[in-house]
């Protein structure tokens, strides 16, 4: 049986507005109707899996949980990397827990934000590679380059392994382009996917041996590991002392047991607007929509309508992506430098580059709708059997409106239900928390008012487990 190890960490900020910090790229739809992550998970139907290793930050383990669930996946195990430490340790971490019950699956290591267009020649690649990982070796999947490209590493493949497996000869670092025109035509170059294919006990046995204090590290971590909701926690102080390489840096470079094998597959990591325009359907003048547009004399654009409608007028060569609280109108040669508009929000403090107006939580989500001065209006959705922490307010009071679903409220030593066109008061102070009883999804309008109206003006009376 083949693991799927699904790295979803990371939170980068190149497909901003729609990718912010707090919910980045891989929980994101930009090819269908599912998120890259379920995407990912999606595409492995075909081989003979089990359900897979997530790992992901702690920030992001709540839309993690739900999209698994939305899958029908319940027993995916959902490591929580405390800080940042690259693959190598990542990918310590998910082989560890592989073999805690004596068992030692194939790896399939996969990056949760890219796409595969070739589904069918991705599942032929990996099982043409599940010989070769039985047999000891680690698999690494090149991808055969279609254009000289500087910004992706590249696999040198070295004498034929077996059948279309090569020895690697040498991991490269992105080339400039007349060297990237020097790979393409020697034959011999892929670029470096990040997607491999071994067994848990072969990594673990070639990491002890080029890097030990990752694998000592690592292993710690999960020894004193323990389990939290549906999530698995390791120690912050240990993983933190555990150092920050890549697997290509920290055994692949130097293990002699690395083959490549070059995958044709329509491959993208979607590094950018433009890369999403290059993988996307277009009409008749090259443009790629999605969502409420409407075009007129327009060329070789992508336009992103998410909740209005965006047209456009005698435009060439443009990225607009439209989100609740952000609009971006760029070039299309110069998205790499939306980079530089994140930056600048960072500067201000600005939330637009955190997060999104709607925000996923353990029992459901909250969408704004509305802020003034003294005044901040959600619509709240708690999935069934869910309920909210018990918590306290000193500086603002809150007023509840059922819209569909029934809510039994706590508020201060009364419990009672509230039903569909009812509503609720809770003032400043009191204990309170919602929970949904029913079948349905409990929706509900939030209206705060007072003073100050900030999310730190919370006391929790439970602990994270218990709902928060």
């Amino acid at each position: 049986m083949i693991l799927p190890v699904i790295m979803a960490g990371g939170s980068g900020s190149r497909l901003w507005p729609l990718s912010r910090t707090q919910y980045p790229k891989q929980f994101i739809s930009l090819v269908n109707n599912d998120s890259m992550l379920q995407n990912t998970i999606s595409r492995l139907e075909q081989l003979p899996k089990i359900d897979p290793i997530i790992i992901c930050n702690n920030d992001h383990r709540f839309m993690v949980a739900e999209q698994m669930r939305e899958l029908g996946i319940h027993n995916a195990d959902i490591i929580l990397e405390p800080v940042g430490r690259n693959t190598a340790p990542a990918i310590a971490l998910a082989a560890f827990q592989a073999i805690r019950d004596g068992q030692d699956p194939l790896l399939l290591v996969l990056a949760a934000d890219h796409v595969i267009t070739n589904e069918q020649a991705f599942i032929e690649s990996v099982n043409r590679s599940i010989h070769a990982a039985e047999g000891g070796m680690l698999v690494t999947f090149g991808i055969v380059p279609t254009h000289p490209e500087t910004g992706y590493g590249y696999i040198k493949q070295g004498q034929i392994f077996d059948n279309d497996l090569y020895h690697v000869e040498a991991f490269v670092e992105k080339p400039n382009f007349e060297t990237a025109k020097q790979y393409l035509d020697t034959g011999k170059y892929s670029w470096n996917s990040g997607m491999f294919l071994f067994k848990a006990s072969t990594y673990l046995n070639e990491l002890k041996k080029y890097n030990s204090a990752i694998y000592d590290t690592c292993k710690l971590a999960m020894d004193s590991s323990y389990s939290d909701l549906d999530f698995i926690r390791i120690s912050k102080e240990l993983f933190a002392e555990c150092p920050d390489d890549s697997i290509d840096y920290a055994v692949m470079e130097q293990t002699d047991k690395a083959v490549v094998l070059p995958m044709d597959a329509g491959w993208s990591d979607v590094g950018s607007w433009s890369a999403l325009w290059d993988i996307n359907a277009k009409d008749d003048n090259g443009n790629a929509i999605r969502g409420d547009v409407l075009l007129d004399s327009t060329q070789n654009s992508y336009i992103y309508a998410q909740n209005k409608l965006v047209t456009t007028v005698g435009v060439d060569n443009l990225v607009i992506v439209e989100t609740k609280d952000a609009v971006l109108v760029a070039h299309k040669d110069k998205v790499q430098d939306v980079k530089n508009i994140v930056n600048q929000l960072k500067q201000d403090d600005r939330s637009e580059y955190r997060q999104h107006q709607e925000v996923y939580r353990p029992w459901g989500k909250h969408d704004q709708i509305a802020e003034g001065e003294r005044y901040h209006v959600k619509k709240v959705v708690v999935r069934p059997g869910e309920k909210t922490a018990t918590q306290i307010h000193y500086h603002r009071a809150e007023h509840w409106v059922v819209v569909s679903g029934t809510a039994k409220v706590v508020n201060g030593n009364e419990t009672y239900l509230v039903s569909e066109n009812q509503s609720t008061y809770i003032p400043v102070g009191a204990a309170h928390s919602f929970e949904n009883p029913g079948k349905m999804n409990l929706e509900l309008i939030e209206v705060r008012t007072g003073s100050y109206l900030a999310e730190d003006d919370i006391e929790r009376t439970c602990t994270e487990g218990e709902g928060y």
